[in-house]
């Protein structure tokens, strides 16, 4: 009801807004004066505005998105076994990345303990190397590379956090050939080690 609150006060004056599906008809037709839209949330300047509870945390991993880059977007987005965003009337539409790259972070999951070279992957999902390179690029701007890493090092951290496991023990289950390896990994990535993260 938020949009209907602004509205009535006047804030969204020829500015685009949206609304929940079910209210979308009648604030449509009590606010002509605004640009009504039929969209999970709009954002415009310093006007936002959302269609549902879902619709909120869509806009928050798309603000965590453009503001701490769509990699962070993607842990967020992996906590809450969230999936790609619906928009409003497109229900198999997967907005903000490829199917691709989807289904090569899928594969990339998988492959955590057992790290399969990037071309591999690429053959493995029917696409040349160059292409999902690409697609990286324009979806996560980081290269498959970058991202695989990182899936790993996060991995590697929820498993420092939450288990008792020996830090040679998650190096292994997070593909390291050695905890040494991966402590140095670790450091760069977080600026911490494994050890001084979980004395903390």
């Amino acid at each position: 009801m938020g949009a209907w609150l602004l509205a009535a006060a006047g804030l969204l004056d020829d500015r685009p807004a949206t609304i929940h599906g079910h209210l979308f008809e009648s604030f449509s037709e009590t606010f002509p004066q605004v640009d009504a839209r039929q969209e999970r949330f709009v954002i415009d300047g310093n006007r936002i505005t959302c269609g549902g509870a879902m619709a909120s945390f869509d806009l928050v991993l798309t603000l965590i998105g453009a503001h701490c880059g769509e990699i962070t977007r993607l842990d967020v987005a992996s906590l809450f076994l969230h999936q790609s965003d619906q928009p409003f009337g497109q229900p198999d539409n997967i907005s903000g990345r490829s199917k691709l790259v989807s289904r090569a972070l899928v594969l990339m999951d998988e492959t955590i303990e057992a790290p399969v070279p990037i071309p591999t992957i690429a053959r493995h999902l029917g696409c040349s190397l160059k292409s999902l390179q690409r697609r990286f690029a324009r979806s996560l701007n980081a290269t498959p590379g970058q991202v695989y890493r990182h899936r790993r090092l996060i991995a590697a951290k929820s498993l420092v956090e939450g288990t008792n496991l020996s830090i040679s023990e998650i190096a292994t289950r997070c593909g390291y050939e050695s905890a040494s390896a991966m402590t140095r990994a670790f450091k760069g990535q977080f600026g911490t080690t494994p050890m001084d993260l979980r004395a903390d």
